[in-house]
């Protein structure tokens, strides 16, 4: 097996057959440039030398590509930080709806639209449930966040929604769910099954689905009132820090990590998978380079699409507003002052322990500047 075992590993030595046999549009070629220079020279980067020895030793630039496995980690450890501050104690709710696979060839020909339909969907289901007078009666807030990818990297596109368990009455009031799972989920995936059906005719009616022929529309979405659309909804979560532990987990996980991949083998690079049909038994997949790589590159979303989006009382425009209010009825103390102040100090003093002597810190010294570069060719797409 080759040294390196990484995505910019078999990017590097795989891409190229697949551009050779298959025209990449201009978002995949920009995210695979991205990833391919991610802490290379190419991008530039910094000397960094200990400040108890003689060892120093250049660190160069992250792309911060947002599919990127290397940059990740830190942006969902800084995203799950900021969010903490609006976790409130409540019981949370876990909930997944799933796009039909049927669907799956609309979403290579129009991703947005079906990423967008499936928020909407979701998000139309939810509040309806939540203000229904016979249900909770009230605005419910909640986080939803787009996967498109399933273990072994095919397409299974599908929204986790983390959900405070209650809503904010009309009167201002806290009203506390009752129940596991928030609402019955055989009569959630019916209502989402019927929403998402009318987004997509209507997308069809006005030309947002052009590629699709009208037959297929037609057919596709009867299919889909016939489907048994399967609502998944986990109990519920009732410590502050679990969910804060699951925030993480899912804001800003990519198709697959670096740590899953085992290595390069000839023309197949093997990667770990986990078997839900199998009890959730570890496994390892040999796939060809090629298809790896193509795999891979089904996941990138449309340039500027938000895959995090916030619902309800959550909603950026009035969370803070209504967070307030909320905390009130909970009698939940606010925030102080010095406790932000020292969540910033503690990120800004963010140490690199030298990796020879291991008592002294990697300081930054000179700049490195990234190489002069030709104009880039022009991309299609």
């Amino acid at each position: 097996m080759a040294e390196s075992t990484d995505l910019q590993a078999v990017l590097a030595r795989f891409l190229p057959e697949l551009a050779a046999e298959q025209r990449l549009d201009g978002q995949r070629q920009k995210v695979s440039r991205h990833l391919g220079q991610c802490r290379t020279p190419a991008l530039g980067g910094m000397h960094w030398q200990c400040d108890r020895c003689a060892y120093a030793q250049p660190i160069y630039f992250a792309c911060r590509d947002r599919h990127c496995p290397r940059c990740q980690q830190r942006a969902s450890r800084r995203w799950a930080e900021r969010q903490s501050q609006t976790i409130l104690p409540v019981a949370y709710y876990h909930l997944v709806f799933t796009l039909p696979h049927g669907l799956n060839g609309w979403a290579q020909l129009h991703p947005a639209v079906l990423y967008d339909s499936l928020f909407a969907a979701a998000a139309g289901t939810l509040k309806a449930f939540a203000a229904d007078p016979k249900r909770l009666g009230g605005e419910l807030g909640f986080t939803a966040v787009l996967h498109t990818w399933g273990q072994t990297l095919t397409q299974h596109i599908h929204l986790h929604c983390l959900v405070p368990g209650g809503v904010l009455t009309p009167e201002g009031r806290w009203r506390t769910a009752k129940g596991h799972y928030l609402f019955p989920v055989r009569a959630l995936a019916r209502q989402f099954r019927g929403r998402l059906a009318s987004l997509l005719r209507r997308a069809a009616r006005t030309g947002a689905l052009s590629r699709v022929a009208p037959a297929d529309v037609d057919h596709r979405l009867a299919e889909l009132m016939r489907t048994e659309v399967v609502v998944y909804a986990k109990p519920c979560l009732g410590q502050a820090e679990t969910v804060v532990g699951y925030l993480a987990r899912y804001s800003h996980r990519i198709a697959i990590s670096n740590a899953r991949i085992l290595g390069i083998d000839g023309e197949s690079v093997a990667f770990r998978y986990t078997d839900y049909a199998d009890g959730h038994r570890a496994k390892v997949m040999h796939l060809a380079g090629v298809e790896f790589v193509r795999r891979f590159l089904l996941h990138v979303l449309p340039r500027g699409f938000m895959r995090i989006r916030h619902y309800g009382f959550l909603a950026n425009r009035c969370r803070r507003a209504k967070l307030a209010r909320i905390g009130a009825c909970l009698a939940r103390p606010e925030p102080t002052a010095e406790g932000a102040a020292a969540g910033r100090v503690a990120d800004t003093e963010e140490r690199y322990p030298c990796p020879a002597c291991g008592t002294g810190a990697l300081r930054p010294g000179a700049l490195l500047p990234a190489p002069a570069l030709a104009p880039p060719r022009r991309e299609s797409g």
